[in-house]
């Protein structure tokens, strides 16, 4: 159920924003790459984790490939990353961070690249269902990260104005995103990309991980809705 007119919200990211699984999108991209004969570098694969799969194999394969495999190649990776499922382990803080912008009066509302099971798989992961009050994920909309779509459903699911609410994410991708919708962004370095690439997106903030944005809350974007 969408949350209804909250005093604000907080969008949250879920790949390496609140689980642990930057690295394993990585390994199943770069294996899928592999099994149809193309060599991208895992270093370049990381870089563009976060973005919709659309963007994604444009971004590493060009957009002049041959678009007849990319059926495949997303089929691929996500059979090589399901082997991972009953593995995926949020990341340090992740739970409690929901839990504590609930109490404090913030709408939590989960927007995710990811599609289907795997979305699933995640949120039952995360075990917080009791501080979400939305989410949404790739199914949902028509275009993915770094276009806005995603962050502006899951401001309709939240009920809020762009300027009634803060996302939080781990990619270049995600500050962009947020920034083209016109939401405040926090970063984390859970994901793997340094400080400077995510305040040059964008981020007015960043923090080591969930962890430590749960540390500085009070201090944060997310201390009080009623300061936005």
């Amino acid at each position: 159920m969408d949350a209804q007119q909250a005093g604000g919200a907080v969008l949250f990211d879920v790949d390496g924003t609140l689980m642990d699984s930057v690295y394993l999108h990585t390994v199943a991209w770069w294996e899928a790459f592999r099994q149809k004969g193309h060599q991208v570098p895992m270093a370049s694969i990381h870089r563009s984790i976060g973005m919709g799969s659309d963007h994604l194999l444009d971004r590493l394969l060009g957009d002049g490939r041959d678009h007849d495999e990319d059926d495949g190649l997303r089929a691929a990776h996500d059979a090589l990353y399901a082997q991972y499922w009953s593995r995926l382990t949020p990341l340090k803080g992740a739970a409690e961070l929901l839990r504590a912008c609930a109490e404090r009066g913030w709408a939590v509302v989960l927007a995710s690249s990811a599609s289907g099971r795997e979305f699933d798989v995640m949120k039952k992961a995360l075990d917080a269902d009791d501080a979400i009050d939305a989410s949404t994920k790739a199914d949902d909309v028509d275009a993915s990260k770094p276009s806005p779509d995603l962050v502006q459903v899951a401001l309709q699911r939240a009920g809020v104005a762009a300027d009634r609410a803060v996302f939080v994410g781990d990619a270049v991708w995600d500050a962009q995103a947020a920034q083209r919708a016109g939401v405040r962004c926090l970063g984390v370095l859970s994901g793997g990309i340094s400080r400077q690439e995510l305040l040059d997106a964008g981020a007015e903030q960043v923090y080591d991980g969930p962890d430590d944005l749960l540390t500085r809350l009070d201090d944060s974007a997310l201390g009080d809705p009623n300061r936005l």
